[in-house]
């Protein structure tokens, strides 16, 4: 394996970081189970990759098992035991571990503990999740019930696939 090609190529470096502080609120709430914060967007690194922070309540959520045709998707667990699913098992998981889905891989995840857990979610490339994010976010807002039509619908606009 080697570098990919340079992207970068003035001879000076720049200051072009982003910083973001621990105390930032979420940039989403989905109902009252989960808070987002977009650390990087797929936009803000230019397609390189995503990376979200995940916080749960104590309240059992999260997707029901499925994979992406494009995107990897990774878990590192910060705060508390998320259940993750590696799409043979349920792993209990706690801070510090981590599991890499690649495309195609099945997973879920949930906090099905009594205490509230974080996470951070990492897909590369950098798809744009936040319109998925947000959509959620809108329909549980709402209250609306979304048929298994509507439900397929809108996970294959933001690459998700309900795994049999």
């Amino acid at each position: 394996m080697s570098y990919p090609p340079p992207r970068y190529l003035k001879d000076h470096g720049i200051a072009n970081a982003t910083y973001r502080s621990a105390d930032a609120p979420p940039d989403l709430t989905i109902g009252v189970k989960s808070r987002v914060g977009y650390l990087a967007t797929g936009a803000s690194t230019d397609g390189q990759f995503g990376l979200y922070r995940w916080d749960m309540a104590a309240i059992p959520n999260g997707p029901g098992a499925h994979f992406h045709r494009t995107i990897s998707e990774s878990f590192f667990v910060l705060e508390g035991t998320v259940s993750l699913y590696n799409g043979e098992r349920w792993l209990d998981a706690t801070p510090g571990d981590f599991l890499y889905v690649p495309p195609g891989g099945v997973h879920a995840f949930s906090n099905n503990s009594a205490a509230p857990a974080s996470m951070l979610v990492l897909f590369t490339p950098g798809a744009p999740r936040e319109a998925y994010f947000q959509e959620l976010a809108e329909i549980v807002a709402s209250g609306r019930r979304l048929t298994d039509e509507e439900w397929t619908e809108l996970y294959a606009k933001h690459d998700q696939y309900v795994a049999p």
